[in-house]
């Protein structure tokens, strides 16, 4: 087997925001590793946690190896590993905690384009990948538009069967979008750095599905609810003033539809500030800036599907993929 360093120029780390390079080993980040003092700048609170987990993050590349191989550090938990081949499922190996490699067999015999989604459920610090003897890794470059989504625990999607089974990642296959994901656990309040860091980014479309995460932490009040939505929008309508950009209320929510949280707030109350938030654009006339209201991607009906009255499943999560393709591309008509 040829043993090829994860810092191989012609491997393209597809949906990360950072790389830490450390003695041995890269490890891909969602938030800017050398800044984590301004985006997880609390201990009660940390958004480096979830942003450390590599949520529809992919490696990239060509080859015409027959056998592919991974080494890792040791996993924190048990994680999949989904390897498409020409945008094509080849296979999902399954690992347990504490594991350090994994080997792809039975590959095409013949030069290919390899898309390989980390965990992302778990972090991931990549020491090699092996290929065959006479095998090696070339650059391929990803020309597919870019999608940036913002989002919660709901967007994360820890409790999907595999990383490429999340929500945003069945409807970046879904659309041939080179995804950036967003989605952080417990850790969508409408930060400023999050907006910042979108505002930065190369984006072809940009969504974002806030309020649950507000809704559990009582972070922000009917005060201030409605003021972060709008700056968030603001900011990144500095870097993207014509992409378009889709905003997304919480889906259904249990006792959260009617049961004010400790700072007064309804999941009802957060979807009419967030659609009252996306007219005041489009009244100053924004074109490009749509409303999706949550309910239209999970109701009361798929309630089944939430498990802990919070989480959708992974059939719930499939769900969630399939409705907001329907509501942004079809309803909206959105075309990217």
């Amino acid at each position: 087997m040829n043993r090829i360093s994860v810092t191989e120029k012609n491997i393209i780390w597809n949906g990360t925001v950072s790389l830490e390079y450390g003695l041995d080993y890269v490890k891909p980040w969602r938030i800017p590793y050398s800044e984590q003092d301004l985006y997880s700048p609390t201990s009660e609170s940390p958004l480096s946690k979830p942003a450390e987990m590599p949520s529809g993050i992919r490696l990239r590349f060509s080859s015409n190896t027959k056998l592919l191989g991974l080494e890792f550090e040791r996993l924190l938990e048990a994680a999949s590993f989904d390897l498409y081949i020409n945008d094509i499922l080849h296979s999902i190996a399954k690992c347990s905690a504490g594991q350090t490699k994994v080997l792809f067999c039975d590959l095409p015999d013949e030069m290919a384009i390899f898309e390989i989604w980390l965990p992302h459920s778990t972090p991931v610090c990549l020491r090699a990948i092996t290929v065959s003897e006479n095998a090696g890794i070339f650059r391929s470059d990803d020309n597919r538009p870019r999608w940036v989504t913002y989002g919660s625990s709901i967007s994360h999607c820890r409790s999907a069967n595999s990383p490429s089974y999340t929500w945003p990642g069945i409807v970046a296959r879904a659309k041939n979008f080179n995804l950036t994901s967003l989605g952080f656990g417990g850790q969508c309040h409408a930060d400023p750095m999050i907006a910042r860091l979108i505002r930065d980014r190369p984006a072809d479309f940009i969504s974002a599905k806030i309020g649950i995460n507000v809704y559990g932490a009582s972070s922000l009040t009917i005060r201030t609810f409605r003021p972060a939505i709008i700056g968030t929008i603001a900011t990144i309508r500095d870097g993207h003033p014509n992409t378009p950009f889709v905003l997304c209320s919480p889906i259904w929510g249990h006792h959260r539809e009617t049961e004010k949280n400790s700072a007064g707030m309804t999941l009802i109350d957060m979807r009419v500030e967030i659609l009252e938030a996306v007219k005041a654009f489009q009244n100053r006339g924004d074109k490009n800036i749509h409303y999706v209201d949550g309910l239209k991607l999970f109701d009361e009906s798929l309630s089944q599907h939430l498990p802990d009255n919070l989480h959708p499943n992974s059939e719930g999560y499939k769900i969630m993929a399939d409705r907001f393709l329907h509501e942004v591309f079809e309803v909206k008509n959105i075309v990217i």
